[in-house]
């Protein structure tokens, strides 16, 4: 084996760099109260990683790379997005990654209630009706919040096809949205993270 060779095989995949960007920089210790009331021991801060110079490209190509695995790549579904904050940078970072690679994939966001002036839109960006989408998210505790851009969608006439996030925290989303009849998809658990 040549030392270029020996360097290939022991250079971290791009998922594995994600997951040591995540541990390093967004996991926060210390007791916080998590949007589901609940309390934890840490918290996972994916906005330093989703707005990160060099994660946010990795989280685009990452979760573009899980969505084709399954069947929702570019060229299966149109566009992806979600509830403001979170989603935005994700939904961005997917946006991007699909262009590097020819694809087209549109993104768009879900305010958390409609505009009372301009257009009055709730989803702004490229219409949703008729169109096959994903909804993500950073990270998911109960759903609630994916639940909630998946809602306002479908009340778009959006077709939702599936739910993927970057971290899924175990504690209930699966079951919820599985419950709604989409299919859901991480990249990390707890586990992943060393967490659990």
């Amino acid at each position: 084996m040549t030392f270029d060779d020996a360097r290939t095989v022991m250079s971290p995949t791009p998922r594995e760099q994600l997951r040591d960007l995540i541990a390093e920089l967004a996991v926060v210790h210390g007791t916080v109260t998590l949007a589901s009331g609940k309390q934890a021991e840490y918290y996972v801060d994916l906005r330093r990683i989703t707005l990160h110079h060099r994660a946010a490209p990795l989280v685009g190509h990452v979760l573009l790379d899980l969505l084709e695995e399954v069947g929702l790549g570019a060229g299966e579904i149109d566009a992806v997005g979600g509830l403001t904050l979170g989603a935005d940078p994700v939904a961005a970072a997917l946006l991007h990654a699909a262009a590097s690679r020819g694809q087209d994939l549109d993104a768009f966001v879900v305010r958390k209630e409609g505009k009372a002036h301009g257009m009055q839109r709730r989803i702004e960006g490229p219409d949703v009706a008729g169109r096959r989408v994903v909804a993500v998210e950073d990270t998911s505790t109960t759903g609630g919040s994916v639940l909630t851009a998946v809602e306002a969608l479908r009340e778009a006439g959006a077709d939702v096809v599936g739910v993927a996030v970057i971290v899924d925290r175990g504690t209930g989303a699966r079951e919820r949205i599985e419950a709604e009849g989409l299919s859901y998809h991480y990249l990390y658990g707890l586990a992943d993270l060393g967490l659990a």
